[in-house]
């Protein structure tokens, strides 16, 4: 039977452990964040609990431990999103699954594991996006559109990029005034598909409505209309 004070400290180091892998995920605004990673690692560690404590009158102890790592994805995937060729929200879906296992391993007194786990979990989280740009570097570009003003465009730009699997890893939006009009320089952070004919996608973005001008990697491409 496991000691009242054993069970306080291992739902406390399991709301600890899983409550700053929510905050990561809360300070990048993902749809599951700070309470919902704390609730399915606490809950994780008592079901493991009442499942070692089942174990002592004839249960299999891991009979209902096992149902959390199934149960979970139908949480997990609250999280995941598409939009056009877009999926967002699996790396979330993805840390509720590791919460879930940190809590169990918690419950079931494998504290150096848990630990060990939240720290590779939060170190990946932060850095993983260093690893990957600088591993396919050439596969990320920076596109800057400047064009007028006009309901649309945004949608227009984004059918396109997804028309070719290009990826939007990052965009933001800056209004211009110029001679009473109104334009808009958009920065999009994207990355290609490998072995993809830039060309032919700039030549294709020249020709939405109201684009003037376009660079990528610090090339300007004059598209005057």
């Amino acid at each position: 039977m496991i000691r009242n004070w054993e069970v306080i400290g291992r739902l406390l180091l399991a709301s600890i452990l899983g409550g700053v892998i929510g905050l990561d995920r809360e300070a990048t605004n993902r749809p599951a964040g700070f309470r919902t990673h704390i609730l399915v690692s606490i809950g994780s560690a008592l079901i493991m609990m009442v499942s070692i404590n089942n174990s002592l009158y004839g249960g299999d102890a891991s009979r209902i431990a096992a149902q959390v790592v199934s149960g979970i994805g139908f949480l997990g995937a609250g999280t995941i999103l598409r939009t056009g060729t877009n999926v967002e929200g699996l790396t979330t879906a993805a840390s509720l699954w590791v919460c879930a296992g940190i809590g169990l391993a918690t419950g079931n007194g494998n504290y150096s594991g848990a630990v060990i786990t939240t720290l590779l979990v939060l170190f990946f989280l932060r850095y993983s996006k260093i690893f990957e740009k600088t591993i396919l570097r050439n596969r990320f570009k920076n596109l800057v559109v400047i064009a007028w003003t006009r309901a649309g465009l945004i949608g227009d730009i984004g059918t396109l990029l997804g028309r070719y699997n290009i990826i939007i890893k990052d965009i933001s939006i800056k209004s211009i005034e110029e001679d009473d009009q109104q334009k808009e320089r958009i920065h999009l952070n994207i990355m290609m598909p490998h072995k993809k004919n830039l060309d032919k996608i700039i030549d294709e973005l020249s020709l939405i409505e109201g684009i003037l001008e376009i660079i990528i990697d610090d090339n300007l491409i004059n598209i005057r209309k």
